[in-house]
């Protein structure tokens, strides 16, 4: 007699098994919603629209990850999943020296710091200048953000005597020579002034040992006060003098990209040179 009953369906699909999920590892739903990307839910709706990758796959709904060692994108964005990784901008205020221990200063870094993991600058401003200060552990990303073949913008408003005319601010952007070699700027804006003092915006993409004030000295205008208002994509906004917050998700994103890094590379010490 021939057999009625139905046969088991044999699958035909030939999209690729998924990965072997990393032993004690942590849900991909769970890693993102803790790097900021919203609840779980919303996660997960990222994860069904094929918006997240792990390495050169499209995630899937139960995928486990090792946030140490598994690269993950969203939207082809690379996304800081280190969970010993930290990131924090600074509001500099003057008097500060911009190191995390001196004996001989009198308020250092660690003073204006939260608790958890030690964090490095990432370059420096003399004790005099103020503003955005970029802090983490991530060695890698600091020294891009430093080395000019990156091209990371730095933004500085400078406060100077006198009335700065058009001349002097062609001269900073054609380049002027320094005891240590030429220095240019990127760009040079004057913002607002009088007889007395002018505000203008100076866009550098290197950091030398005060910088900037040297080459406003150069052109025959000494700085009366400097802070630094941009690295990048992250701007100093409205931060209070002394406070510090962690950065979003966004520009910790931003700042991968700019630099060209795909993932964190935490406990290395970056190097600096103050401006």
């Amino acid at each position: 007699m021939t057999s009625t009953g139905s046969q088991p369906t044999r699958r035909t699909d030939r999209s690729p098994a998924r990965a072997p999920q990393p032993e004690g590892a942590e849900r991909l739903q769970k890693a993102l919603a803790r790097a900021g990307y919203g609840s779980r839910r919303s996660v997960e709706d990222l994860i069904r629209q094929g918006r997240v990758r792990i390495g050169e796959r499209l995630a899937e709904l139960g995928d486990k990850i090792d946030a140490r060692t598994d690269r993950v994108f969203v939207d082809d964005v690379p996304v800081p999943l280190h969970p010993d990784v930290r990131h924090y901008v600074l509001n500099k205020p003057a008097g500060v020296t911009s190191t995390l221990h001196d004996v001989h200063a009198r308020k250092t870094l660690t003073d204006l710091l939260p608790p958890g993991p030690r964090v490095f600058p990432v370059g420096r401003l003399d004790r005099e200048s103020e503003g955005l200060l970029l802090l983490t552990n991530d060695g890698e990303l600091a020294n891009r953000i430093q080395h000019p073949r990156y091209g990371v913008e730095k933004e500085y408003l400078a406060e100077v005597e006198g009335s700065v005319p058009r001349s002097a601010v062609r001269a900073l952007e054609r380049g002027v020579e320094l005891e240590d070699g030429p220095a240019r700027a990127l760009g040079a804006t004057i913002q607002a002034g009088d007889r007395s003092r002018t505000a203008i915006s100076v866009v550098m993409a290197e950091g030398r040992k005060r910088e900037i004030r040297r080459m406003l000295a150069a052109v025959g205008f000494p700085v009366r006060r400097l802070v630094r208002v941009r690295i990048g994509p992250v701007r100093l906004g409205s931060l209070p003098p002394g406070a510090v917050r962690p950065l979003t998700t966004g520009e910790v994103s931003d700042l991968y990209r700019a630099t060209g890094l795909d993932r964190p590379a935490p406990a290395r010490r970056p190097s600096g040179q103050k401006r």
